[in-house]
């Protein structure tokens, strides 16, 4: 052996300086010496022992593991495992250092509140090259660990990237193979359990938005205030913070003189979206229609800056038939155009200034949604009490601010019933903790978003390329594979909103129904989040549109905040409630930056993966479903 042989040439070299006579030097810096050498040889053998007792506890940690799992599933009874132990480490333990191997086995059977243990503890030692000069010729090692099982069960949550981006490379057919695939995570996780319900997996797909399923219409924990309200109450479009940017919609002055025939009001760039045909349209048109069964609706196209629809329209309905006053005490007081560009029929102007007077025919404009007034239709929906005009249809000088609400009293245009499925990130504070809904807080409730991008209605079942459902806590194979396999590539990013809903699919009492906890049960929770990109778009355009981002980076910002409240939360006992691991596929070309929002969010280091090609989505999976099977080591 290496240390053999340097151990045998310098007690050569010392008995050379010995015996020699022609100075004092050498037998000088032979003593010298000799204190240096002990430390390095020292050195040199507990390293080697130090191996030797690594290796011992990796084959200590698989042996027990593979006893376990043979036990549960019948395959040795408890009378063999100590033979079984010694067979399996055998075979693991490789290093060529250790001597006098020593393996036990004990075995203590569950109870009412015990899980079942298996106790494995090794010994053995090394023969030394150095310290054997200082009268030690071995040093001893040992190891043991413990594998428990029975009253320790899993539950595991999967949040997946869908975006579009996701296509590219091969990512999404990897991330297919990777987690439902023959021996893929699910097949992994599977094979621990032995009884339904000993491992749980939910399946996250998330885009800028999940798809909680069209068919929770009538849940009680869906925030429809996006959904129904008109662009001008449109939370989501607000500023976010102080001196922020706001994109939500105003109402023109000339709003009431607005008709059939008028040229839409808005256009993309004041107020983020332009007008349509009718309720539900994706076709575009420039004049409000003057005929047919949608004369005089005003309906909102796609907002461009959040990628939402709006759902329902403004009606026109005539005030007398005579022009009145619409708006006064301001130079921009206009007449609306019609699509030739002159003034709309009956309306004009006079004076300049504060001294603007313009009259014409006048419209109020109901939203085709049920207002605070309706009792009668669509009574198992919210009513819309947004602002819809000025007092006596009219803007003055004195009177700038709308104040009347909403007083549809007829069927929606659209009701809640035709809504997709998105849910799009819950208001601050809750939307980086993990509270449970509360039907008094609306801000614990969770936003209905109709997301719309690339002329694609994402979670619509009619789309080429749908934004797939999520998949609660199961133990159906199968189910869960073909949802992981039926994972398409759609919109933009938010990894926030991914994560939110794989924590929630962890907490009893929440939307998902999540199984009770049995006190008596120790649980590992681990949630696996996926993403190939940053993030790009959330609820608040503010933050990020999906072609850029405000100044900070806000979106990371709240999902750092949603990390460490995920960090924070401590079981009964104290220890941290959740194992995260976070995953980033970086295939882009030039790469991008590390996501700091993802390295940060996993539990340890070890735990966040860096990809640079599709082909480490399976390896690093397997890697995890690994490290999760060993999760039943308990020490």
């Amino acid at each position: 052996m290496l240390g053999s042989a340097i151990s045998n040439r310098v007690r050569a070299a010392a008995r050379r300086f010995s015996t020699s006579r022609s100075g004092n030097v050498g037998v000088m810096f032979t003593f010298a010496m000799l204190p240096i050498l002990a430390f390095v040889g020292a050195a040199i053998d507990y390293t080697r022992a130090n191996s030797a007792r690594s290796s011992m506890q990796a084959a200590l940690d698989s042996t027990a593991l593979m006893l376990s799992k043979d036990l549960t599933m019948g395959n040795i009874t408890a009378a063999q495992i100590p033979s079984k132990a010694q067979s399996y480490f055998n075979g693991l333990y490789t290093n060529k250092d250790g001597q006098g191997i020593a393996v036990s086995a004990t075995y203590t059977t569950p109870t009412s509140s015990a899980a079942a243990t298996i106790l494995l503890s090794g010994s053995g030692f090394v023969k030394s090259d150095f310290m054997q000069l200082a009268g030690f010729p071995t040093l001893n090692f040992s190891s043991s660990t413990t594998t428990t099982w029975g009253n320790v069960k899993m539950r595991v949550a999967l949040a997946l990237d869908n975006t579009g981006s996701m296509s590219q490379n091969g990512k999404i057919t990897a991330l297919r193979n990777a987690v439902a695939g023959t021996g893929g995570l699910i097949d992994q996780l599977s094979a621990l359990s032995k009884n339904n319900g000993d491992v749980y997996i939910s399946v996250i797909p998330f885009a800028k938005v999940v798809n909680v399923g069209s068919s929770n219409y009538s849940q009680w924990w869906i925030d429809w205030t996006d959904w129904l309200n008109p662009p001008t109450a449109q939370p989501n479009n607000g500023g976010m913070g102080t001196g922020s940017q706001s994109l939500q919609a105003t109402l023109p002055m000339n709003w009431h003189a607005v008709g059939p025939g008028a040229r839409c009001p808005w256009s993309n760039s004041n107020g983020g979206f332009t007008c349509t045909a009718g309720p539900t349209s994706t076709s575009n048109v420039s004049t409000i229609p003057s005929s047919g069964t949608y004369k005089g609706y005003i309906c909102p196209s796609v907002d461009y800056n959040s990628h939402t629809v709006y759902n329902g329209c403004w009606v026109s309905t005539q005030v007398g038939t005579t022009a009145q006053v619409f708006c006064s005490g301001n130079g921009n007081c206009a007449c609306p155009k019609n699509s030739s560009g002159s003034n709309v029929t009956g309306c004009s102007c006079t004076g300049s200034g504060t001294s603007t007077s313009c009259s014409g025919y006048i419209y109020t404009h109901d939203w085709t949604q049920p207002g605070p007034n309706d009792t009668t239709h669509n009574t198992n929906q919210p009513r819309v009490s947004a602002v819809v005009g000025w007092t006596n249809n009219q803007w003055t000088a004195t009177n700038q601010t709308p104040t009347v609400l909403n007083n549809w009293q007829q069927q929606s245009t659209n009701p809640i019933s035709n809504w997709t499925g998105c849910i799009t990130d819950r208001t601050q504070p809750n939307d980086a903790n993990g509270v449970l809904p509360v039907l008094s807080d609306v801000t614990t409730t969770f936003p209905a978003n109709e997301y719309y991008e690339n002329g694609t209605a994402y979670c619509s079942s009619r789309a080429s390329t749908p934004l797939e459902p999520i998949i609660p806590l199961s133990y159906n194979w199968s189910s869960l594979k073909t949802a992981v396999n039926a994972m398409q590539p759609t919109g933009g990013t938010d990894q926030s909103v991914g994560l939110a809903w794989a924590w929630q699919s962890l907490l009893p009492g929440g939307p998902l129904n999540a199984p009770a906890e049995d006190a008596n049960t120790t649980y590992n929770r681990v949630i696996i989040l996926l993403s190939d990109g940053l993030n790009t778009e959330d609820r608040w355009p503010v933050y990020g549109d999906g072609s850029s981002q405000a100044s900070g980076n806000p979106i990371d910002a709240r999902q750092a905040l949603q990390c460490q409240n995920l960090q924070n939360a401590r079981d009964a006992n104290g220890a941290p409630m959740y194992t995260i691991y976070t995953i980033q596929v970086n295939t882009s070309t030039p790469a991008d930056p590390t996501s700091t929002v993802l390295k940060n969010c996993a539990s340890s280091p070890d735990k966040f993966f860096m990809l640079t090609s599709s082909t480490e989505i399976l390896t690093t999976f397997n890697t995890i479903g690994t490290a999760l099977s060993k999760l039943r080591l308990a020490k």
